[in-house]
This record gives structure tokens, C-alpha cells and sequence, in this order.
């Protein structure tokens, strides 16, 4: 399993969550919302460090992870971000 993140996509981030290099963002599990991989939940983020993370990936100085207790949302495929310059949002892509 692995994890990428489009330069767009980072900047996005960066840009919506006025984040400096060495910052951090965390993708975590959520129960709710409309995710597409198991009903009933969703993928949230948050600033937090990582304490135990499963995947990582860094762009434009920023880390990017998941931690090991929300890898089970993935069910061990590729974790790819992108950015939707049509609709001005991130895409999430799930799959190998």
C-alpha cells in the first residue's frame, strides 16, 4: 500500500489550511458522511503530528499521513490525492 499526493493537491492544502513547511496533516477515519469505501464513514483531517502513522508522503515540505489505527479504512489498497481543477476540491482515489 501506498500513498501520493499531486503538487496541485498539496497546494490546495496548504492554501486552505495556511500551513508552513513542517506542518502535518492527518487523514482519520470518521464515522458519518459519504465515503465511498464502507457505508457509514468518511475521511476527515486535522493538523495533529503523527503519533504511530502506517503511510506517509511529503510535498512542498508538508507530511502528509495516515495512522496506523484508520489504515483498515483502506483495506490495504493505494491512497492517492488530487486535485479537482473543475469542481476546486480534493479527490480521493482508493485503489491499486
Amino acid at each position: 500500500m501506498k500513498m501520493t499526493i499531486t503538487q496541485p493537491a498539496a497546494k490546495w492544502f496548504v492554501d486552505e489550511l495556511s500551513l508552513n513547511e513542517g506542518d502535518y496533516v492527518r487523514f482519520l477515519v470518521r464515522y458519518g458522511g459519504h465515503g465511498g469505501i464502507h457505508k457509514g464513514f468518511s475521511l476527515a483531517i486535522s493538523n495533529d503530528k503523527p503519533n504511530d502513522p502506517a503511510i506517509h508522503t511529503e510535498a512542498l515540505g508538508i507530511t502528509f499521513y495516515v495512522e496506523n489505527s484508520d489504515i483498515w479504512y483502506f483495506d490495504d489498497k493505494d491512497f492517492h490525492i488530487k486535485y479537482s481543477r473543475k469542481y476546486d476540491e480534493i479527490e480521493y482515489i482508493v485503489g491499486n
